[in-house]
């Protein structure tokens, strides 16, 4: 359990937290990571504009992250 419980806040990436790990967004380093991925994408599009339909944007940043959030269940 211990390995997937690791895995699954380290190096998972959740659709809902704009594909960063849980300990990103826990960390607070979600935000580096979202930086760099856009200009990671700034870049491709820069020099291939013609293989994208539309400027890439890299996932939202999560406003808030949680399960059984608390002040849902109030």
């Amino acid at each position: 359990m211990e390995g997937f419980i690791t895995y699954y806040n380290h190096e998972h990436r959740h659709s809902g937290i704009g594909h960063h790990t849980p300990a990103s967004v826990h960390l607070g380093t979600a935000a580096a990571v979202h930086e760099q991925r856009q200009a990671t994408l700034d870049q491709a599009y820069g020099k291939h504009p013609e293989r994208f339909a539309r400027r890439p944007a890299a996932p939202p940043l999560p406003v808030k992250a949680a399960i059984n959030d608390p002040a849902q269940r109030a």
